[in-house]
């Protein structure tokens, strides 16, 4: 079990250490403003507006998930109620916004394009965690 744990750590700090030295040069390549950690950043009212209730509705289904689970045979899954899909589905679209809000009303237009970039990075991540049982070291 401490072999799979160090396994899971080495995967997921490599995976960081790859994502942060691709943002950096991204940022110097794209003109982009690095963003102040643990900030929504939002571009304006209205995607603020649009992020919060995406949140909400994440929030609603994953209590849905949770009591539906709760009620249900264990072995039985619903699939699209699943914490780990929600929580992709939730990345996506909470994304997805900001990348629509940046490309009509952000300053740089340069923001858009990162934010597109980390994006597809971070969604083929996830995509191969979910489809590989996070490369075949667990199962979920």
């Amino acid at each position: 079990m401490e072999s799979v744990f160090a396994k899971l750590i080495l995967v997921l700090s490599i995976f960081g250490l790859f994502l942060f030295f691709i943002n950096k040069v991204l940022r110097k390549w794209l003109n982009v403003e690095k963003k102040k950690l643990f900030s929504y950043g939002h571009v304006n009212d209205k995607h603020k507006k649009i992020d919060w209730t995406i949140r909400i509705i994440f929030i609603v289904f994953l209590f849905i998930g949770f009591f539906t689970k709760v009620k249900r045979d264990p072995l039985e899954h619903i699939w699209f109620l699943e914490t780990h899909i929600l929580l992709f589905v939730f990345i996506i679209a909470s994304e997805t916004a900001r990348v629509i809000m940046e490309k009509r009303y952000a300053e740089n237009r340069n923001d858009y394009i990162f934010s597109t970039i980390q994006l597809v990075i971070i969604s083929i991540f996830l995509l191969s965690v979910f489809t590989t049982d996070f490369f075949g070291l667990m199962k979920l």
